[in-house]
């Protein structure tokens, strides 16, 4: 019989730890299953761009990606569930300007929004439109504007809600223009599109996919988007910029985000398997049959991207914040 010293043992246990721990390390992320929070309901555009990425996403991890809608208070919910979540990459979010948006009008969120996470890649922007119903003539933003002022009256335009950026861009419009404007807030950009499309609302600014249904029924017109660049989905639509109102370069996004202190090694790996699923070409034709266009981004070119739109956001909402109390 072979005898083993309590010595050799303890040589032997510590020699097999040290050979086990770089192939640990090397394959350590991800070895289960990833959640990957959607801060809004289903069929939203997050939950939406979130259930096209989501196969081809797990096929580049090597793991099941599992989607969770946490809704409520505008994405507010689902953001501090995942600031509190282990930083370990197995928790991670797609969320929405709301991102932005939210810390400026909720100030008793109990995180900031600022340092409270890791910045992974772009997923899918899309502009906001102004979209108009038939009670108008005009084509253009600047014939838009003309016919308001001459009209003397009001423009009644719907949003997606109080704080969104499709409210902020229309009170920013009528800043700029000089036409009073007067807001109706809806649940959904979808239910403001329906109303223009019924002629219970003249304006709308909304995103592309909510504005598709009225505008392909002839319910309604576009007449201008916001980014600093034209629509892949409506390469024909001029730009705010390119219609003489400079400034709103603000688009809708989706964007991937995990819990503050994430390793670089987990940010490289997750930010790497979004850019294979973006690049798959059927999930980029489904998503720009659906108004998305795919924004796959470098970490910091993400987290540049958050920086600028928070300055943007930021000015649109003070400025309205002032005029509202005016």
């Amino acid at each position: 019989m072979i005898r083993i010293s309590r010595r050799q043992a303890l040589l032997g246990v510590t020699a097999s730890t040290c050979l086990a721990a770089p192939a640990l390390a090397q394959g350590a992320y991800p070895n289960r299953t990833v959640r990957l929070i959607v801060n809004f309901g289903a069929g939203g555009a997050a939950d939406t761009v979130a259930r096209l990425i989501q196969p081809k996403m797990s096929e580049a991890l090597g793991q099941s990606v599992v989607i969770e809608n946490r809704t409520g208070a505008g994405g507010t919910i689902g953001a501090v569930a995942v600031a509190r979540s282990e930083a370990d990459g197995y928790t991670l979010m797609f969320d929405s300007p709301n991102h932005l948006i939210n810390p400026l009008l909720q100030p008793n969120i109990p995180i900031n929004y600022e340092t409270a996470f890791s910045y992974i890649s772009g997923v899918t922007i899309q502009p906001w439109v102004w979209i108009v119903s038939d009670q108008y003539r005009a084509t253009t933003l600047p014939g838009f504007v003309d016919e308001a002022r001459e009209s003397g009256r009001p423009v009644i335009f719907g949003s997606s809600g109080i704080g969104s950026a499709g409210h902020l861009s229309g009170e920013l419009l009528g800043q700029r223009s000089g036409v009073p404007v007067e807001h109706v807030p809806y649940r959904s950009g979808a239910e403001a599109s329906n109303d223009v499309a019924a002629g219970n609302l003249q304006v709308a600014c909304i995103t592309v996919s909510s504005a598709q249904p009225a505008v392909n029924a002839g319910k309604a017109r576009y007449i201008a988007s916001t980014g600093a660049r034209r629509s892949v989905a409506l390469p024909d639509l001029p730009t705010f910029a390119e219609s003489g109102f400079p400034g709103f370069d603000v688009t809708s996004w989706v964007g991937l985000f995990g819990p503050a202190g994430l390793a670089p090694e987990v940010i490289e790996k997750a930010n790497a398997a979004m850019g294979v699923a973006l690049r798959d070409e059927t999930v980029k034709q489904r998503l720009t049959a659906s108004g998305f266009e795919t924004d796959p981004t470098t970490p910091a070119e993400f987290a540049a991207k958050i920086a600028h739109e928070r300055v943007v956001l930021t000015e649109s909402i003070r400025n309205w914040q002032r005029t509202s109390r005016r």
